[in-house]
């Protein structure tokens, strides 16, 4: 584990850099040339790429801040704690759903289509995923249920977080020293599931998913609909191996599993009518070109049509063609 990564000394005293907010900076910087990469191809100018980047990406983590707060609202005492993100407390759901609505209301604005930016967006929401936990990780945030006995040494391993030496501990082992009786003075936490890991790997697999559907999908909005079910099926069996208590809990579910009983249903019934719709009226998705429009192939002429708007070369000519077409 390494919370803080390095210090910076300044006159008021030296200033800690959390590694999580280092590997959401490092998300933020890599899902920009992402979307440029993809956006230019999708047809989309890189002026409305960047503006829309900037407003997704601000409404994210103010989505994923506030969805935190709502749960563990017991956590914040001033204004000053609510803007603290260095050390994390942001939810994931949050930041999908306050980047999609910020989105949304943008491309409104600008007459431009908003399936055609999902798409683009899609894999950077996995790419987001696999690094901010690996964030987590190094500060020790979001970890999972104690493992069993007969679990690998290795997972074992990995999944033992450490009492620092300022007398504090990671969140795992304050958690069981307060509730797993854990003695004070444990050097580590109980083993537990790396969850911080798994939701890490899962999210590069979404992003190779996301690219190869990307270049293949036939409506769009397949690409975000398709990560939409994906990711909330995985979080809603990963809450299961998690035990960190910032997760809120109603009605015997966590908030997370709250909002994927909901956005599963609905993606999947939006990607069904889409499936349908393509397959009943076949139309290719453009990506090379505006994106509020689709490439449709142009008409074919009657073949009298093509008579009429021919010239003819010569009169002889054309009376040969009159003939032929008599016989």
């Amino acid at each position: 584990m390494h919370p803080i990564l390095f210090e910076i000394p300044t006159p008021w005293g030296a200033l800690p850099i959390y590694s999580y907010g280092v590997m959401l900076g490092t998300s933020m910087i890599v899902a920009w040339y992402v979307i440029m990469w993809l956006g230019e191809r999708e047809g989309f100018e890189r002026e409305t790429l960047a503006n829309t980047f900037i407003i997704t990406a601000v409404s994210a983590i103010v989505g994923a801040r506030a969805l935190y707060i709502l749960t563990n609202p017991h956590e914040f005492e001033s204004i000053r704690d609510l803007v603290n993100l260095r050390g994390g407390g942001l939810v994931a759901y949050g930041g999908f759903l306050g980047g999609f609505f910020g989105a949304l209301f943008y491309l409104r604005s600008q007459k431009k289509s908003l399936l055609s930016f999902a798409d683009v967006a899609a894999p950077t929401l996995a790419l987001g995923l696999a690094l901010t936990r690996i964030g987590c990780y190094l500060y020790g945030c979001d970890y999972g249920a104690r493992l069993e006995d007969d679990a690998p040494s290795w997972l074992r391993e990995i999944g033992t977080f450490p009492h620092w030496h300022d007398g504090n501990g990671s969140p795992a082992w304050a958690h069981h020293v307060a509730n797993y009786g854990l003695a004070h003075d444990a050097q580590h936490s109980f083993p537990v599931h790396p969850t911080q890991i798994y939701e890490s790997l899962a999210g590069f697999v979404l992003l190779a998913v996301t690219i190869a559907m990307w270049r293949r999908r036939s409506f769009r909005g397949e690409v975000l609909l398709a990560l939409t079910m994906f990711y909330g099926v995985w979080r809603f069996a990963i809450e299961y191996v998690r035990d960190d208590p910032e997760r809120g809990f109603f009605f015997g579910f966590s908030t997370s599993q709250l909002v994927s009983l909901a956005l599963v249903p609905i993606a999947a019934f939006f990607y069904h009518q889409g499936k349908k719709a393509q397959s009943q009226s076949p139309v290719p998705v453009m990506r090379l070109g505006a994106p509020e429009t689709y490439a449709t192939p142009e008409p074919a002429r009657a073949p009298s049509e093509e008579v009429e708007l021919a010239a003819p070369e010569t009169k002889k000519s054309g009376a040969k063609r009159k003939k032929t077409a008599k016989r």
